[in-house]
């Protein structure tokens, strides 16, 4: 491990959360002139000094020094960046175990740019008040968020345990903006949201985050699943943001053989240069996978589904990831503040590049685009999103092979075996959700039905209660789309209920039931299994005859 000037330990710093482009820019503090190092320093004192003394307003050298200092890193790439003492002190506390606080990952796409939600964390009171990605958050309690840094955001919007804050959002996807009250609560960073058999012999484990409990947590389910009978696994990534490089090394060494790629960093530093190869597990789980992910699987999430896609382990089945690759290094400071900057690159075994393009950093911090398969747009127009990026077309990718020869493509992100698209959610669906009356409605139902048994089922005088209770709560909306959305309605209903009334595992099974990735993923088991056996097969690093491919072999052709 690297050591600072400092002594102190520089750790792998992965967190999407945890960018941030906020500042303004100091520009042309530095001439040409000034070749020296000592000289722009002096130029940069002297531009301090004069707007100390001069400017109209009243201004803070320490404000200056640091928004100048966001300012420099900003001009590198979109994850290197300044972190004062607190926000240092806030990381440290989240990655050792919980904070107060609403429950979502936050960035602004520029200076000049709005706060916007990355994605809100499970099981938060965000979650619950119904943020969606890509919300805008434009004030906090009536302050306007447009001239925050992300820090200023977080500090005001966590606080003490119970206490409430309100936010205005504004939501792109229909143009609406309203006002909600969250009450804060404790935060847990507990990486493993999910973890049951979701068929007699298939395990189902979710990871949200990569954090320093990751593995251990693992193993447990790993072990618990295996002990009730799982024979296959279903590891679900979708909407993880990543976290810690030795963490998703970790989790990949429980999938491959010793002494297997997952994954190399490539930079211009000494020490940069690494390969982290799997070592030999205690826990190697040798059974057929299957590994979701989406456009908010980032960083290391990326590596653990690059590895085992590259290394023809298993399946990937969803979205392109979002496409981080970018390595931070956290060097902690003489101020208690610490500097998250870029020191290298990520490539997956076959030598991609996971980074994509970050020329245009508006674009970068845009939704992803889908594979060219876009879903199509609801009729209701509550329901139109902002208009999403495209992927990069597979003719202008790079193309890559896997161990046993099976092509993959570069250009960022992990592009899935199988790319499965979502159905958008329903306007409607959307204010309920929001509103917070599907999840209101179910508490109150459960309270009037104590007796509920998983078999229950929301048939019509349930809708029709729910439909009373949205009256009561001058909710408005169009009969007959609620009746168009009826399903969903129905379905959402029951997994919330489900939920209050027992827990979040009732609740995923209920959802599962209508969750076309996840249905797709139990669908591949015996092609995952049979690619796994041809690529023990192969001779590492040979592949076999160009142009063909191990899925040709197999009974069903995943690209």
């Amino acid at each position: 491990m690297e050591r600072s000037t400092f002594k102190v330990s520089i750790i792998a710093f992965l967190v999407i959360g945890g960018c941030c482009l906020a500042g303004g820019l100091l520009a042309d503090t530095a001439r040409a002139e000034a070749k020296k190092p000592e000289d722009q320093l002096k130029e940069f004192g002297r531009v301090l000094s004069l707007v100390e003394s001069r400017s109209v307003g009243d201004v803070e050298t320490k404000d200056l020094v640091s928004d100048a200092i966001t300012g420099m890193l900003q001009t590198l790439d979109p994850h290197s960046s300044y972190l004062p003492p607190e926000a240092f002190t806030e990381m440290r506390d989240e990655q050792r175990g919980e904070f107060s606080g609403l429950g979502i990952q936050i960035a602004k796409r520029g200076p000049d740019k709005p706060l916007t939600i990355i994605a809100p964390i499970e099981d938060t009171p965000a979650q619950r008040a119904g943020l969606i990605s890509g919300d805008i958050i434009s004030a906090i309690e009536g302050d306007d968020t447009i001239d925050m840094t992300v820090q200023d955001a977080v500090k005001l919007l966590k606080g003490g345990e119970g206490t409430p804050v309100t936010i205005t959002v504004h939501r792109p996807s229909d143009g609406s903006s309203f006002d909600v009250t969250i009450i804060r609560a404790k935060i847990h960073t507990q990486s493993l949201r999910l973890a049951y058999l979701i068929t007699p012999t298939t395990g189902y484990i979710q990871i949200i985050n990569f954090t320093s409990t990751t593995t251990s947590e693992l193993d447990q389910a790993l072990g618990d699943l295996a002990a009730q009978g799982m024979e296959k696994l279903v590891l679900d990534l979708r909407g993880n943001p990543g976290g810690l490089l030795d963490q998703a090394v970790q989790v990949s060494e429980r999938f491959l053989e010793e002494g297997q790629m997952v994954v190399y960093t490539r930079g211009r530093i000494p020490g940069a240069d690494q390969e982290y190869l799997s070592g030999e597990s205690a826990s190697l789980v040798d059974i057929p996978l299957v590994v979701l992910v989406d456009h908010g699987s980032a960083s290391a999430s990326e590596i653990v589904s690059g590895a085992i896609q590259d290394q023809d382990r298993g399946l990937v089945v969803g979205q392109t990831t979002f496409g981080k690759g970018l390595v931070q290094r956290v060097i902690p400071l003489r101020n208690r503040g610490a500097l998250a900057v870029t020191t290298a690159k990520y490539y997956t075994p076959s030598g991609r590049l996971i980074q994509r393009d970050y020329s245009d950093l508006e674009e970068y911090f845009y939704t992803r685009g889908t594979e060219g398969e876009q879903a199509e747009a609801d009729s209701d127009p509550e329901s139109q999103e902002t208009q999403a990026l495209e992927e990069k077309p597979l003719e202008d990718r790079e193309v890559f092979r896997t161990t046993s020869g099976r092509k993959v493509y570069g250009g960022g992100g992990i592009r899935p075996d199988y790319i499965v698209e979502v159905d958008r959610m329903p306007g409607l669906v959307s204010r309920m959700i929001r509103d917070n009356h599907i999840f209101d409605f179910s508490v109150k139902y459960h309270a009037g039905h104590p007796d509920l048994t998983p078999a229950f089922s929301v048939d019509q005088a349930v809708l029709d209660s729910f439909k009373g209770y949205l009256a009561s709560k001058e909710f408005e909306y169009e009969a007959d789309k609620f009746e168009e959305h009826s399903d969903l309605i129905t379905l959402r209903l029951k997994a919330r209920i489900s939920f209050v009334a027992w827990d979040k595992v009732a609740e995923s099974r209920v959802l599962a039931a209508l969750d076309p990735q996840l249905q797709k993923a139990l669908a591949v088991f015996e092609e995952a299994a049979g690619l796994a056996r041809a690529a023990r097969e192969a001779a590492p690093g040979t592949g076999v005859e160009d142009g063909t491919r191990v899925a040709d072999l197999l009974s069903e052709d995943p690209s």
